[in-house]
């Protein structure tokens, strides 16, 4: 494990707002995450939930956008939000698109020879990103939340139904919850997998919600009735509803809202709730 370094620190609500750096081996590039360290961390580890951003976002984005450090320094919650791809890897095609490549990495593992070596987001999420904010930040590691938006919503909701027991608390804001069937996904799935949809399948929030055997998870999610991602069928909330109401052990809570859109305005106004929402799971 490499050493971190302290890229910015910032006092907010008594807490400090960090931003670090690291050499991936995941990755085989430098990465920056954040973390909140709320002022309870001074004194006792804390629950920590995962924040992962969408389409053409970095670490920056939710820390200064979200306002969510007020609700984490009330509950006592750490909260950590790495990068939304590999960066510099000096891919052909990687800054070509918005939607495909840099700030796009759409939390899997890529198949395909192009991309495999760098654009491993789901391993970095789930091993070599804990391993150091386990090792480097007062965390209770056995308390985990994770939540996030649009393309990070549908990272939230696949991290948690893979890795059965990893995250104790989910939510997500207008997830990409059947990429399989939306342009986004499709355009993804192919770059990084391949043409077989199969595989496909194995990265898609919706088929993995029908065959989840874990410990029983609650999904809260946000979803704008003004977003024009949502009328343009990219995130598709009714599939994973309908396929949690066949599975047991997942209660999926989606609740529409009427007027709000896509943007951090959106996120900003139920984020609270979802902090509590955590917390109440990972305090239980």
């Amino acid at each position: 494990m490499s050493e971190i370094e302290v890229v910015s620190s910032n006092r907010c609500f008594g807490g400090d707002q960090l931003v670090v750096s690291h050499l991936s081996n995941i990755l085989s590039c430098k990465m920056k995450f954040s973390i909140y360290l709320p002022p309870k961390s001074k004194d006792v580890k804390c629950p920590v939930v995962y924040f992962l951003s969408g389409l053409t976002c970095d670490e920056q984005v939710f820390i200064n956008k979200s306002g969510a450090q007020m609700a984490a320094a009330q509950h006592g919650i750490i909260l950590v939000g790495p990068d939304t791809s590999p960066r510099g890897c000096k891919i052909e095609g990687e800054d070509d698109s918005w939607d495909f490549g840099s700030a796009a990495g759409f939390y899997l593992d890529a198949t395909e020879e192009k991309w495999k070596k760098n654009y491993n987001m789901h391993s970095y999420v789930t091993q070599e990103l804990p391993s150091y904010v386990n090792e480097k930040f007062p965390v209770l590691p056995e308390r985990v939340g994770i939540t996030g938006h649009s393309m990070g919503g549908h990272g939230a909701l696949i991290l948690a139904l893979r890795n059965p027991g990893m995250f104790q608390s989910v939510s997500a804001f207008a997830p990409i919850c059947n990429p399989i069937n939306c342009p986004w996904g499709e355009k993804a799935f192919s770059g990084y997998l391949g043409a077989d949809k199969n595989i496909w399948k194995e990265w898609d929030a919706t088929e993995l919600a029908l065959k989840y055997k874990g410990p029983p998870l609650m999904f809260l999610i946000d979803q704008g009735l003004e977003d024009k991602f949502y009328k343009e069928k990219q995130l598709l909330p009714e599939n994973l509803t309908t396929a949690c109401l066949s599975n047991t052990n997942i209660q999926c809570i989606t609740r529409y809202q009427e007027g709000y859109d896509h943007s951090y305005f959106f996120i900003k106004t139920f984020l609270a709730e979802h902090l509590k929402h955590h917390f109440d799971i990972l305090n239980a």
